[in-house]
């Protein structure tokens, strides 16, 4: 067993580079993610639940909304309270959306990351909507459609804002 222990040591020290990488936080958030997908596909079966046949408009939907659910999470000023365990404000990075860092060392660290960083949330929201869509597909769509209108007007003031800024000179 230590054999094993010390190759592991030794990866992380090759690894790392002398960095501080809470790789055994990472190994451990990716269990809970395979743990949390596993679960959740028993939980299907043993109800005789399948996935719905997902068209090109179901995709876009998914699309729009994992984006949108998960920049809120990550960036969004009223959401940082659930991000303040794990992070550190750190500034403003766009319109309406915070910088935070990942504090802390372990598994704190390894979730500061997580939640702070909206590309490595869509995993795990476009996964929640998937299970959505198995359990409750009417109303993960109707969600869907609630938050893919947020995205729109996001956009649509973002453009507003552009054109009454090239208006101004």
């Amino acid at each position: 067993m230590n054999t094993v222990t010390d190759a592991a040591r030794e990866e992380r020290r090759e690894y790392s580079q002398g960095e501080d990488r809470p790789l055994g936080s990472y190994a451990a958030t990716l269990a809970v993610y395979g743990l949390t997908v596993g679960g959740g596909a028993l939980v299907a079966r043993l109800t005789g639940r399948r996935p719905p046949d997902l068209g090109l408009r179901d995709v876009a939907l998914m699309a729009i909304t994992t984006h949108r659910i998960a920049r809120t999470l990550a960036k969004d000023p009223v959401t940082s309270p659930i991000r303040a365990p794990f992070t550190r404000y750190a500034g403003v990075s766009g319109p309406a959306e915070l910088k935070e860092e990942a504090r802390g060392t372990g598994v704190r660290h390894a979730v500061g990351e997580l939640i702070s960083c909206p590309f490595c949330l869509a995993q795990w929201v476009a996964t929640a909507y998937a299970a959505g869509m198995i359990f409750a597909p009417r109303t993960t769509r109707f969600a869907g459609a609630t938050v893919t209108a947020v995205a729109a007007a996001d956009w649509l003031q973002l453009a507003y804002a552009k054109l009454q800024q090239s208006a101004e000179g």
